[in-house]
């Protein structure tokens, strides 16, 4: 059997098409809720700067717990299924944006500052009309490092039933089957490789609007 004959088989018994719907499903989902944690987490740290560092010991704490472990002790609390992975990518995604988020509203110059208040802004103002726009390039590239985070774990979610791309490699494993492993681990890369090479994309456009 040839390797584009192994493609249509694996993709066909394994129902690939449906494993990428869910698997997408979960890393949107994902990467949404730990955008919207991280940035918000990201700015009430830069106007409240005393409980930064507690913040960030919190958030590099969770970084240290090994992924299966998190999957393991969320499973009583959340069950079997997307729940858990979808938690588990959150938790570890939060800190990068978080950090880029906080570095990126902290590196605007003082001059650009001056400026600002030069022209009457309000401190608010110049959060969301100086410095928020300033950092959004840096505040991509930790959405970029949380997106492989994120697409990695999704992957060992199928280990806790939560369907995706995970499913067919582990079947691919208990089978010892090398088509599926190869055609499911090679889809994944391609998606993950894909997805980044978007995000930086977006990161350099932003970088360049700065």
């Amino acid at each position: 059997m040839g390797f584009v004959d192994a493609i249509s088989v694996v993709w066909e018994n394994q129902d690939l098409t449906i494993r990428t719907i869910e698997h997408l499903y979960m890393f949107g989902a994902a990467m949404l809720g730990a955008s919207l944690i991280g940035i918000t987490l990201g700015i009430a740290i830069y106007r409240h700067k005393k409980f930064a560092t507690i913040l960030f010991n919190l958030l590099n704490i969770s970084e240290t717990i090994p992924t299966l472990a998190l999957l393991v002790i969320l499973l009583p609390i959340f069950g079997l299924g997307a729940r858990p992975t979808i938690i588990t990518c959150i938790i570890y995604s939060i800190l990068p944006i978080t950090r880029n988020t906080f570095a990126g509203l902290t590196s605007v110059s003082d001059e650009q500052i001056f400026v600002a208040e030069s022209i009457g802004l309000s401190e608010r103002d110049i959060l969301f009309k100086i410095r928020f726009p300033i950092a959004l390039p840096m505040i991509a590239g930790g959405l970029r490092i949380a997106l492989v985070f994120t697409m990695g774990v999704v992957t060992l979610g199928g280990l806790v039933a939560a369907g995706g791309l995970g499913a067919p490699i582990q079947t691919g494993i208990q089978l010892y089957d090398k088509n599926i492993i190869i055609v499911s681990g090679l889809w994944v890369g391609f998606l993950a490789v894909a997805l980044d090479g978007v995000a930086g994309f977006i990161e350099g456009r932003l970088e360049v609007r700065k």
